[in-house]
């Protein structure tokens, strides 16, 4: 990083593991902010940052000397107020090329003052960019989940998170759903996505996204009836 940024900012949530103690030995400037949400966070980390551009980059992320290059060349002299940066994601040990999970754009290069992440959109955030934005070439490396134990337990988050989007959006769930809803996924990922082309993962990941799709089914179903005006308890 130290090649083409700056400054490092580690914005930490208030961990209690050696993170701050190896971030900074890493010469990062460390901040500290309890997580809220995801979109909250990083506008904080936006107004913390000192530069004019700014680059996100997760934990269970990497980024090459490529990214650097690119970036310091695409930030030079432009118009643009932020990029959009692709991902190569590995699940389960695997490089996953098609399911849906390639080219996996991400907004995280932006112009420090022309953009904010939409504090209503809690997970999978959406920047609302003030100026036009572009696409850079060379990717991140994301690690992305490294068992299917850790798969559920965030699928089954945003799978929440999206029926209750679904619910306040004035969706339903219709008896048919329980069926259409994943068989739809499963031929969505597996051969309009050509999840086919990543063999045994990529039947695996289709199954799992389409057995989600019948859990948001559920959910919607269930906030129907609800008593809390549709919130699902934990």
């Amino acid at each position: 990083m130290r090649d083409f940024a700056d400054e490092l900012l580690v914005l930490d949530d208030c961990s209690t593991d050696d993170t701050v103690a190896i971030a900074r030995e890493m010469g990062a400037r460390v901040e500290s902010r309890k997580l809220d949400n995801f979109p909250n966070q990083r506008n904080a980390a936006i107004e913390l940052a000192r530069g004019d551009w700014i680059f996100f980059i997760d934990a269970d992320e990497r980024a090459t000397p490529e990214v650097g290059r690119e970036i310091l060349h695409a930030t030079r002299n432009t118009q643009h107020v932020g990029f959009w940066i692709p991902r190569r994601n590995i699940l389960f040990g695997k490089e996953i090329r098609h399911t849906g999970w390639s080219p996996d754009y991400q907004p995280r290069v932006m112009r420090k003052g022309f953009a904010r992440f939409d504090p209503a959109r809690e997970v999978h955030e959406l920047v609302v960019w003030d100026g036009a934005v572009g696409y850079l070439r060379e990717p991140l490396i994301h690690y992305n989940y490294e068992t299917p134990a850790q798969f559920r337990k965030k699928q089954i988050v945003y799978t929440r998170y999206e029926a209750q989007v679904w619910f306040a959006e004035g969706k339903r769930a219709r008896g048919r759903g329980a069926i259409g809803q994943p068989l739809r996924e499963f031929l969505r990922r597996y051969i309009s996505l050509q999840g086919w082309r990543d063999g045994g993962h990529g039947l695996l990941l289709s199954v799992l996204m389409a057995y989600y799709a019948f859990v948001r089914w559920r959910m919607l179903r269930e906030m129907q009836i609800s008593p809390l005006g549709g919130r699902i308890e934990a």
